[in-house]
């Protein structure tokens, strides 16, 4: 390609496009976009040199030899659609990583839930061991200094999202499937579509690859028994390939475990990151690492240094005692695996939780309703569309009455603009407040802490 292609971006400040925009720039393409606000992501696009323009409008694809788009771009987007009247090439954000990346091989991280902080750890032992990867993070992770870096190696560690299908259009030499769930049910309609898109994204890998399944995921064990491919089990389960034992949770200090490759114990890992489920996914980055030849000696020296990716369980501990928990938890497992870290630490939790799409809100009403058992205060505020259209009869409220039916005795729908305002009010010293959800809840955390500090003096 030349240096000359313009590729263009809609939505350019996801999480997802971003990184995108950021490798194809530093690739020699002129990269540009537009979303229908700026960020600090867009900053941080502006400041490297891309252009990003504010809303969208048909004159901003002006120049493009191609446009980029994801699921959450509409049909009546006017980008998207003067694309189509031009007759531009139009690629979805996997078919553009395919394009970029062709000629290197492919570790695709997927599943429900775990595949930002999977694929962060595969990229940052791959990384560190000095394979240098290009890499596509669902988030900020500080060892990148954004969510996405420009490799020289041959190797491309990348989120596959199962949203829209679109995982399928990756042919990868290492798949990691982390666990399946009822998830986008507004585009697979029913489970037996989720379990037909996962074993197909697993018989996906390559025949010289490698597909790394937890097998602690029941759905995910029935599937690989009809999928042909060279399977590494991981888990806590006794027939998994690599394994975890001698289990020690040590609640906001993270974890240690032993680990077992083939019923041989390898050593003992320290992992600052929270939860059993961290631990699950921290075998498959370690079983990952290790096939492509990273000493198990030197991956234990260095993962006890990794931190997370942004908003997998922040904590800031204020003097009054009070902990602050930022979490980009936005479904009811991530919901309940994230309140239960703290289920022992006999401390009033206080869980603010803001829905992400209507379509979930819809489909996971019931669900949501009953994940939130060990919040003693829950608040849940205004939906967060993420470009969707709103579905009549679908609020936030919804999930207040959902919270109700199952036994909650302390539910408030709070406006986001009140929530401040509220914790104020209600929150005192020795308390958990979880800010909770994938929308623009997270750039709330910063301002609780302030006003919490200052209610303390």
């Amino acid at each position: 390609m030349s240096d000359k292609k313009t590729i263009h971006f809609i939505g350019i400040g996801g999480a997802g496009m971003s990184g995108l925009a950021e490798v194809f720039f530093k690739h020699g393409y002129n990269a540009q976009g537009s979303d229908i606000k700026k960020s600090v992501v867009t900053d941080r696009l502006e400041q490297s040199g891309i252009l990003v323009k504010e809303f969208h409008s048909a004159e901003n694809i002006q120049g493009a030899d191609f446009v980029v788009y994801s699921s959450c771009i509409t049909d009546d987007n006017p980008e998207l659609k003067e694309a189509r009247r031009r007759a531009i090439p139009l690629l979805k954000r996997i078919e553009a990583l395919n394009m970029l990346m062709k000629g290197k091989e492919i570790i695709a991280v997927s599943g429900a839930h775990g595949k930002t902080t999977t694929s962060s750890l595969i990229a940052y032992l791959l990384i560190k061991a000095g394979l240098d990867p290009t890499v596509f993070i669902g988030a900020d992770v500080d060892f990148l200094g954004g969510n996405a870096s420009y490799g020289k190696g041959d190797l491309v560690v990348t989120e596959a999202d199962e949203s829209d299908g679109s995982f399928l259009l990756l042919k990868p030499l290492y798949s990691v499937s982390t666990n399946v769930d009822r998830e986008h049910m507004d585009y697979y309609y029913n489970m037996d579509n989720v379990i037909k898109a996962y074993k197909k994204f697993i018989g996906n890998t390559k025949e010289k690859g490698k597909a790394f399944v937890c097998v602690d995921d029941s759905m995910l064990r029935n599937i690989i028994r009809d999928v042909s491919k060279r399977i590494v089990k991981y888990g806590l389960s006794p027939d998994a390939g690599i394994r975890a034992e001698n289990i020690k949770l040590m609640g906001l200090k993270g974890s240690r475990f032993d680990v077992l490759v083939n019923n041989k114990t390898l050593g003992s890992i320290e992992l600052s990151l929270i939860g059993e489920h961290n631990i699950l996914n921290s075998l498959a980055a370690i079983g990952v690492a290790m096939d492509l030849g990273v000493k198990f000696s030197f991956i234990k020296e260095v993962i006890s240094e990794f931190k997370g990716a942004d908003r997998r369980f922040k904590v800031r501990n204020l003097d009054s005692d009070i902990l602050v928990i930022d979490d980009y938890a936005h479904h009811p497992t991530e919901i309940k695996a994230t309140l239960k870290v703290l289920e022992d630490a006999k401390k009033r939790i206080i869980a603010v939780f803001q829905p992400h799409r209507y379509s979930r809100t819809k489909y996971l009403r019931e669900e949501f309703g009953s994940s939130f058992d060990l919040a003693d205060h829950l608040v849940i505020t205004d939906i967060y569309s993420a470009h969707e259209e709103p579905i009549d009869g679908v609020s936030a409220v919804d999930l207040c009455e959902s919270a109700k039916k199952y036994g909650h005795k302390n539910v408030h729908f709070v406006p986001r603009d009140a929530i401040i305002k509220h914790l104020k009010a209600i929150v005192r010293p020795g308390d958990a407040v979880f800010i909770l959800g994938a929308g623009d809840i997270g750039e709330l955390p910063d301002m609780v802490v302030k006003a919490l500090e200052n209610n303390a003096d």
